[in-house]
């Protein structure tokens, strides 16, 4: 009796498949690498938003700072700061000092401008930390998946994709397995139902 073979034809797409799923999980880590090696060199990242940068830093820029001694920031420099309270702006703000003066108690002041924005920014403040990041290098577009991945429904279903393809793919080798068992009549041979 012959021995039972699979199809070459299924050799070939379960060939196909594992070197796509090698190939998937060598971008994962890859990725993974390229998000985690900046920070163990110093570097801080920031997706930019809007377009106040455009030209330099246009939306969706991942921009990788350096944390310098605040004391050492010039004009020209890029930052990434928080505006003052009384701006109402709540969230962080990538823009270029165009100017630095002192205030009547001798702290620095700083005023900033975005380089695509007609006009200075209307605040002006003092930085309360010791350092201050500023802009070193960016990579165009990666900031749009950091901006998908603040959606949960797009973790979820970059989590629970991969996830449920595991699973049928594990379902179906269980069945597989379950279909072939040994029969003696065959001196312990596979026999397949």
């Amino acid at each position: 009796m012959a021995a039972h073979r699979r199809p070459a034809r299924t050799g070939v797409l379960l060939r196909a498949g594992r070197a796509a799923a090698t190939g998937v999980l060598s971008l994962v880590s890859l990725a993974a690498l390229a998000f985690v090696l900046p920070s163990t060199l110093g570097y801080e990242r920031y997706v930019i938003t809007g377009g106040s940068m455009a030209g330099t830093y246009d939306k969706g820029a991942v921009v990788f700072e350096r944390a310098v001694p605040a004391a050492d920031l010039r004009v020209g420099d890029v930052i990434t700061y928080q505006p003052p309270p009384a701006s109402g702006v709540s969230t962080l703000v990538t823009h270029r000092i165009i100017a630095i003066t002192r205030d009547e108690q001798g702290l620095r002041v700083l005023r900033t401008q975005g380089d695509a924005n007609p006009d200075p920014d209307p605040w002006r403040f003092s930085l309360t930390a010791d350092q201050q990041p500023v802009a070193a290098f960016s990579v165009p577009y990666v900031g749009y998946g950091l901006i998908a991945l603040a959606d949960r429904d797009t973790r979820m279903l970059l989590v629970g994709l991969p996830a449920g393809l595991v699973a049928l793919l594990s379902l179906g080798q269980l069945f597989a397995a379950l279909r072939t068992r040994p029969d003696p009549a065959l001196g312990g041979r596979v026999r397949t139902a």
